[in-house]
């Protein structure tokens, strides 16, 4: 496991690989990112944001979700991966907002994973990207690349690697590293094919060193 010192080299690395990384996810409020981030679970989002280009300027408040039948929402989603779920839950979540709070997003975590569709990833990153809170969301590029380099163990549930994250970086970082792990996790340390050989992260990553021992042996 890395340590702290260990860690902040890693976070440093990133930060000189990634210096503009963001919330991919287009949006201009914190409404249209919430109905974004529950488009996106187990979901691109490069699909996302072409779904989006559209929905965004065919719905613009709740009430424009509410005022289509759940068919015609459904087909508008279509082409993104559960979409008859997200779409009853995009309708709910609107129905809820506007019945509770007024027609806005709430800022609280605790009324976020409220919603429908919200789980606390979600709520995690519409308090960071949409009103500036510290928050470390753990996608899939978070979980993997915390457990590659070792932050974190292989075991751990994505909220143990939450936690985890949470106590061994300073909270002032949370929201930066979060968008720096997805950025590293997604265009260099991927899923099926990471960069090892050119990592600049090798010498402290347990699972870089495996890897190319592996290659080594080829």
């Amino acid at each position: 496991m890395l340590n702290k010192k260990q860690i902040q080299i890693c976070l440093d690395e990133m930060k000189k690989m990634f210096p503009d990384a963001h919330c991919e996810l287009r949006h201009e409020n914190p409404f249209e990112l919430v109905i974004a981030v529950l488009l996106s679970a187990q979901c691109t989002d490069a699909l996302v944001n072409k779904v989006t280009k559209g929905l965004f300027e065919k719905y613009k408040t709740p009430q424009d979700y509410l005022g289509v039948t759940l068919e015609e929402l459904q087909q508008d989603i279509r082409s993104i991966g559960l979409y008859r779920n997200k779409a009853k839950n995009i309708q709910k979540l609107c129905e809820i907002l506007l019945t509770e709070y007024g027609g806005e997003v709430p800022k609280e975590h605790s009324e976020l994973v409220k919603l429908p569709g919200v789980g606390r990833k979600t709520a995690n990153v519409v308090v960071s990207v949409a009103f500036g809170e510290p928050a470390l969301a753990v996608d899939t590029h978070v979980e993997r690349v915390s457990k590659r380099l070792g932050i974190c163990r292989w075991k751990d549930s994505v909220l143990e690697v939450e936690k985890t994250l949470m106590r061994k970086i300073p909270r002032d970082e949370w929201s930066e590293t979060h968008h720096r792990l997805i950025f590293f996790g997604r265009y260099h340390c991927k899923a099926q094919s990471p960069q090892c050989d050119i990592c600049p992260l090798l010498d402290l990553c347990r699972e870089g060193q495996k890897r190319m021992k592996k290659k080594e042996k080829i």
